[in-house]
């Protein structure tokens, strides 16, 4: 183990996602259980050019397993973008003693991080922190199991109004350029089509899996559409279908930031801990410049080289599957 470090800083950064406590909580008891001290920098880069640094204990991470959120905060920051704010963060965690960082967050986090490090070589090494599981280097990011589950819940629900009232419900969720939500909420919730952009599927395309509805009597239908889609939106997919469809009630719901709350999932909580223990050993053992992954159900470390600006690609058997299953 490198001795060498003595104090940790950890935080969060970008868009929430639930799990992040769990993982700020198995950072925070690894690094005591190694005899370290750990600070929680809040508001991630915003608060670390503020000096807004608070040492944490075992007990400060006490009942937060269970919640959705950051205890920690979160933000997104200009003013790290630039070479001041990052002298400025640099000269406050010299100020607290700060040896090495944690971060939890998507690219962004990352590429400032990277970026961060090479100008100041400070042991850094972030965690997959994101609902829409899009980052390379890893098969599931924390918070992406429980923003799906929520997602499935609400078509559940959804799908009893349709069955009632002979709906079309047009269901958008997020995953910004990603369709993985989309994907797996679609095939687990019996969607009759599912539209990520990762697939070139024309309106047409839509519109004629859509009319089959009609001609075969189909009692309700749901469509899942990725909010990257490059069909454009629910809203609009809803406004082109209403134009040529008189079988369906045609009705939109956009899920939003229901997605990024709620308790995590035992998934993301064992993801999550998982995650921040490796994080702190990896620190230990001079990782440094690298993203905590999970491959295989195995922990790996991958460079910052080898994930930044990169994808996690969707599995080509799910859109097949989710094809199949939609007759």
């Amino acid at each position: 183990m490198d001795k060498s470090i003595s104090k940790i800083g950890v935080f969060t950064s970008g868009g929430d996602a639930p799990g992040m406590n769990a993982a700020i909580r198995a950072v925070v008891r690894a690094s005591i259980y190694y005899q370290k001290e750990v600070y929680g920098i809040m508001r991630g880069y915003e608060g670390m050019i503020d000096n807004e640094i608070v040492k944490l204990g075992a007990r400060s991470v006490g009942n937060i397993l269970q919640r959705g959120g950051t205890i920690l905060k979160t933000a997104r920051s200009e003013a790290f973008r630039t070479p001041e704010g990052r002298a400025k963060a640099f000269s406050n965690l010299q100020k607290n003693g700060i040896e090495a960082l944690i971060a939890i967050g998507g690219d962004g986090t990352f590429a400032g991080l990277n970026k961060f490090y090479e100008e100041y070589k400070v042991p850094s090494i972030c965690l997959p922190g994101t609902i829409d599981n899009d980052l390379a280097g890893t098969d599931y990011t924390i918070g992406y199991d429980t923003a799906t589950n929520t997602v499935l819940d609400a078509i559940d629900k959804i799908r009893d109004t349709a069955l009632s009232h002979n709906r079309l419900f047009f269901i958008e969720v997020m995953g910004r350029h990603s369709g993985y939500i989309a994907i797996n909420s679609g095939i687990a919730g019996g969607a009759v089509s599912t539209i990520i952009p990762e697939e070139n599927t024309s309106i047409e395309q839509l519109f004629d899996k859509l009319d089959e509805g009609g001609k075969t009597n189909r009692k309700s239908s749901l469509v899942v559409v990725a909010e990257g889609s490059k069909l454009g939106g629910a809203m609009e997919l809803a406004r082109l279908f209403s134009e040529r469809n008189n079988y369906f009630d045609i009705k939109v719901t956009i899920l939003g930031h229901l997605q990024r709350g709620g308790s995590p999932t035992y998934f993301d909580r064992v993801l999550a801990s998982k995650m921040g223990v490796a994080a702190v050993e990896g620190l230990l053992k001079g990782k440094t410049g690298v993203m905590v992954g999970i491959r295989n159900h195995e922990i790996v470390y991958n460079s910052f080289e080898s994930i930044l600006n990169k994808k996690h690609e969707i599995e080509p058997e799910l859109i097949r599957i989710a094809k199949i299953l939609s007759i």
